[in-house]
């Protein structure tokens, strides 16, 4: 039988996809030190679902790493542990380099000594390109788009690390790759997009459409930062769980790769968008209120999927409109989740 070790496996990503390998027949383990709002809640729901293995754990103890990963040996590490908001790592730099660097290297490097059959993928971020002040930026249609990337943003993209969050993410991102070229593991990075879909507890400094999403139902004013035309391609959690097992499924051709992964050039809204798509679900108008842009917040981000298409065999399949109203009846089906949310 197929195994897999999910780390951060109680976060919103997390669980869909223990749910998504477990129902395919993979052994499935979780970890996580459930520090997040609604982690407990997700592994709770998880376990009334599936029959999972729990591991209580941080991903920055080293030993505890070697030890689990020992125990298991998994046919897959999917590592999605981290830090995950640009905001907390200009306030608190140091967390965010040893949950996000340290802590990927903890988990790659045990995965090195102690099961090195393992294939390892791990969930990096279109953050590692910083701001992209080299492309083109037009305004067109209400939103902001690449003038000359009809395709989106290829991975030949040059890196940028812009932000605290992006120099920790950026350092997992390589150290995956390199780990593949010096030592000969399996491993590929995935530097997603904006990832949306059921159990997603978002706040406002990361996870924008579930917060936009949980404050519209909840009657909460959202304040956008900017003017709202940014945009982004966007994909459901459940599209995104696909991926990851087409990584497994494809891991010798590509292993030591690093992949796009988003909604592409398809699937991508804007902010004021995503505002009108709730207006319409919820037959409300939403409260706004507006500041100034925040730090290197990319005014567009959409994923060139090319490569993911060619070496994953793989592609979204769930549209941007049904995708998000899917989301909306959520969060309206289990408001009680959000009591106290700010």
């Amino acid at each position: 039988m197929k195994s897999i070790l999910i780390t951060g496996g109680a976060g919103f990503i997390g669980v869909n996809a223990a749910r998504h390998f477990h129902q395919r027949g993979w052994a499935t383990t979780i970890l996580d030190n459930l520090s997040r709002r609604g982690a407990k809640e997700n592994v709770e729901w998880l376990r009334c679902q599936q029959q999972v293995r729990f591991e209580n754990a941080d991903i920055r103890d080293f030993r505890a790493m070697e030890r689990i990963v020992d125990e298991l040996r998994p046919s897959a590490v999917l590592h999605l542990a981290a830090q995950v908001a640009v905001t907390t790592s200009v306030t608190n730099p140091r967390e965010d380099f040893e949950n996000n660097a340290l802590g990927t290297f903890n988990v790659l490097d045990a995965v090195r000594t102690k099961s090195p059959e393992s294939f390892f993928i791990n969930a990096s971020t279109n953050k590692v390109y910083g701001k992209m002040d080299d492309i083109a930026i037009v305004e067109r249609n209400g939103r902001y788009e690449y003038r000359d990337l009809p395709n989106g943003v290829g991975e030949d993209q040059p890196l940028d690390f812009h932000s605290p969050y992006g120099c920790s993410k950026g350092a997992a991102d390589q150290y995956t790759i390199d780990y593949a070229r010096i030592y000969g593991l399996h491993s590929v990075t995935f530097r997603q997009s904006c990832i949306y879909g059921p159990r997603q507890f978002g706040i406002e400094d990361q996870g924008w459409v579930a917060w936009f999403t949980i404050a519209a139902v909840l009657g909460k004013p959202i304040t956008i930062y900017g003017d709202g035309k940014q945009s982004r391609d966007v994909l459901h959690v459940q599209d995104l769980a696909g991926a990851y097992e087409a990584a497994f499924d494809h891991r010798e051709a590509v292993s030591g790769q690093a992949f796009n992964i988003g909604g592409g050039p398809n699937n991508t809204m804007s902010l004021l968008e995503l505002i009108h798509y709730l207006e319409e679900d919820l037959s409300i108008r939403v409260p706004l209120q507006w500041s100034n842009w925040r730090p290197g917040d990319q005014p567009v981000f959409v994923c060139n999927l090319e490569n993911a298409g060619r070496f994953l065999e793989w592609q979204p399949t769930i549209p941007v409109r049904p995708g998000i109203s899917q989301l909306t009846r959520w969060v309206q089906h289990n408001r009680t989740l959000f009591d106290g949310v700010t």
